[in-house]
Order: C-alpha cells, then sequence, then structure tokens
C-alpha cells in the first residue's frame, strides 16, 4: 500500500472519531460519517480495517457505552433513559451491550461506581480552601494567655 494511502487512511480514521466522539447521541449509520466526511462507505471502512483493530459500527458502540457509563455513575437517570440518551434506540440492547462491554448490567455498574466513590471520598471539610472540619481548633489557654485571648 502505498504511503499517501495510509496516511489519508489515518487522517480520515481520526476526523471520523471526533466526529463520533461529538456526535454518537444521534442515530449514524457508516453511510451518514462517509457522507458527512466527503467519501463512501467502504472507503470508511477500509480506513478503519487498515489503521487498528475495530471497526466504524464498534468505535460508534464503544463511544456510547462509556458515555452511559459515565452518566450512570454520575446522574440518578433511569438506566432506560440513559440508554436513549447515548443513542441506543432502545432499553434492552443498551443493556445487553453494557453488559458484554463492562460484564455488570448498567444499575448493577451503577452501584458498584458510587460504592468506589463513596469509599474513595474525602472526609466531609476535607480538602475543599475555607471548609470547616467537624471539630473547631483551639489554642489551649496557658497562664500567659488566658482565658479568651
Amino acid at each position: 500500500m502505498r504511503t499517501t494511502t495510509i496516511r489519508r487512511h489515518a487522517q480520515l480514521r481520526q476526523l471520523a472519531d471526533e466526529l463520533i466522539a461529538r456526535h454518537y447521541r444521534e442515530p449514524l449509520t457508516v453511510a451518514m460519517l462517509a457522507r458527512r466526511l466527503g467519501t463512501s462507505p467502504r472507503v470508511l471502512q477500509r480506513a478503519y480495517a487498515q489503521t487498528g483493530r475495530t471497526t466504524v459500527a464498534e468505535q460508534l458502540r464503544a463511544a456510547r457505552l462509556q458515555a452511559g457509563a459515565e452518566l450512570l455513575a454520575e446522574q440518578s437517570i433511569a438506566v432506560a433513559d440513559v440508554g436513549r440518551l447515548v443513542g441506543f434506540r432502545s432499553a434492552s440492547a443498551f443493556a445487553a451491550a453494557f453488559a458484554r462491554r463492562f460484564g455488570l448490567a448498567p444499575a448493577a455498574y451503577r452501584t458498584a461506581a458510587r460504592a468506589a466513590r463513596a469509599r474513595s471520598a474525602p472526609p466531609v471539610g476535607a480538602g475543599r480552601p475555607g471548609a470547616r472540619s467537624a471539630r473547631p481548633i483551639t489554642r489551649p489557654r496557658t497562664a500567659a494567655t488566658g482565658p479568651g485571648r
């Protein structure tokens, strides 16, 4: 394969990855992505095949699932709504794909992510400038300072 073709495929793949990252919520297809990039679906698929171990569809699914995992960990949105928000047509398709990718059902992932975050959270007031701690810090009283000084 020619060097210019390899370079062109790498650029096309990078542009496609950027489009997927920005528009994963939309009902994208390989044909739609190719049209937006000014190429054919076959050339786009070839670019993915030659520059990595993934396909266009796998890249799109990975972007959607990663966004779904972040929403599940950070928001209190119903699992079905998370699936729709990240571009899946049905809750069951989202749940099945999520379980294949992460090894947990979406609800179980949410529970595990929140538990992990709770374990690693600093104590109340710790680490924030100007935050008050649970007990106020006082100076010990001495005969020289007396009470209230």
